[in-house]
């Protein structure tokens, strides 16, 4: 008789699961609490999955010999907690895909707060152009486990959330990557900003020697907790103001990379104009992502190849059009004040700054000087600004509130001048006048390009 799996949600990373367990063997059913959506209800007949929406068949999902849950539901669910109680395992759809991955499969995992969507994109991007059978998984928006079903794949690389990783147990990557740790997050960890970086660290629990662990020297709460912990793995850092002995830094106008890994030593000197992302941050990103090829097997050559035609994902510092000399970039995907302080210090000009939305109980005091020095007009756009206005009244010279995205732009308009930035950075969640994060960038998006096109006629 085959073993029963329950999966919980229905979403990408449900789905994901679903056809692996089928495809090895399990007896499988799909909870959702919510709706099920018409084409996820036609995957799932497809397969041959039993599967339910609305609620939860408690006694169904507690006879299981497997629970996968999907990573948006919290680990205080109340059929989470019975699951618990009755010791029944309880893992991520990364922990189960990663449990039948080939042996020879290499995968490479990808973290942080901020900057492991760009970092995972660009890592798949130089591991692709190098001509490598390479899976893009994870976070970023494609299930590990449905990439594990569909096979015929050499390397993985995953995004992996706190959320992912909660549920691991034998995890394993070859190359963890740890990017930084600021406050976000913390209502699924009651308010307690050690456990999640526990959670985040958990990338690292089950690594050996033979693995790499690539992390961010600058990152005190990183730095802090590797002083706490006995790793095995090799480690790797990475520094925006300081030379690294083993890793990557930023030295004047190039990315330097130096750094031994199972007795090879590699050096290479990269022109910041040779990488299509800017900003610290970006160089960064782009230093793990370069650490990461290499410990896997890219060379220098495809390294350098590889950065140069990279194209970074919507919302994430997207350049949009220039009007007039105005620079339109869209950074929807900033929903957190760390993400704007690296959006507001990539960019050494005047910046009309267009933030708000649901704030997150936000301390923005770590971005009040950038923004004195760098931000000459505040557009507020949300249904409460108060936190916003009372902040930086007195650092700009305007501020305005609105509720539409004409608005924004006939107030971006007049206030900015021919070399300045008009800059989409929110520092906060979407969800009062939006959908989601991408539903705002895509809509200033067009905005902006109706408006070019309506002066240019």
């Amino acid at each position: 008789m085959s073993r029963m799996v329950t999966i919980l949600g229905a979403g990408e990373s449900g789905l994901g699961a679903a056809k692996l367990a089928v495809k090895k063997g399990y007896s499988v059913f799909l909870s959702d609490f919510s709706e099920i959506s018409t084409d996820n209800q036609k995957v799932l007949t497809e397969l041959g999955v039993d599967f339910e929406e609305k609620g939860h068949s408690d006694e169904k999902i507690l006879s299981s010999d497997l629970i996968i849950k999907s990573p948006g539901i919290p680990d205080t669910a109340p059929i989470v907690l019975q699951a618990i109680s009755q010791r029944i395992p309880v893992i991520s759809e990364i922990e189960f895909g990663y449990r039948f991955i080939d042996n020879n499969a290499k995968v490479i995992a990808i973290t942080g707060t901020n900057g492991k969507t760009t970092t995972t994109l660009l890592t798949y991007h130089l591991l692709k152009e190098a001509g490598m059978k390479v899976a893009l998984t994870g976070n970023v928006g494609f299930s590990l486990a449905g990439k594990v079903a569909e096979s015929g794949f050499d390397y993985y690389v995953v995004e992996v959330s706190s959320f992912q990783l909660d549920g691991i147990d034998s995890f394993q990557p070859d190359v963890a990557v740890l990017l930084n740790i600021t406050p976000d997050h913390l209502d699924r960890y009651q308010n307690d900003f050690k456990k999640y970086v526990d959670s985040k660290f958990r990338i690292t629990e089950n690594l050996t020697g033979d693995q790499c662990f690539i992390f961010s020297a600058d990152s005190q709460p990183i730095k802090e907790e590797i002083t706490r912990r006995n790793l095995s793995a090799t480690l790797l850092s990475v520094s925006g103001s300081r030379k690294i002995n083993n890793g990557g830094f930023i030295q004047d106008d190039h990315l330097v990379i130096d750094f031994e890994h199972s007795n090879d030593k590699v050096t290479m000197v990269i022109p910041k104009d040779e990488v299509s992302l800017v900003g610290n941050h970006n160089y960064i990103n782009t230093l793990s992502a370069v650490l990461a090829g290499l410990s896997v097997g890219v060379s220098k050559s495809e390294i350098t190849r590889g950065l140069k035609t990279f194209k970074n994902a919507p919302h994430r510092m997207e350049f949009i059009t220039q009007i007039k000399g105005v620079s339109f970039i869209n950074d929807s995907k900033a929903t957190n004040v760390d993400a704007v302080y690296y959006a507001l210090e990539s960019i050494p000009k005047d910046i009309i700054w267009i933030a708000g939305g649901v704030d997150k109980g936000n301390d923005y005091t770590q971005i009040k000087t950038l923004v004195q020095n760098r931000v000459k007009g505040l557009i507020c756009l949300g249904k409460d600004n108060e936190a916003l206005k009372n902040q930086f009244q007195s650092s700009v010279d305007s501020i305005a509130e609105t509720e539409s995205l004409k608005e924004v732009m006939d107030l971006a308009t007049s206030w900015a001048a021919s070399g300045d930035v008009v800059m989409l950075s929110p520092a906060c969640a979407s969800f009062d006048l939006f959908r989601n994060y991408e539903e705002r960038g895509d809509l200033f998006r067009e905005v902006v390009l109706s408006h070019k096109k309506s002066i240019e006629v």
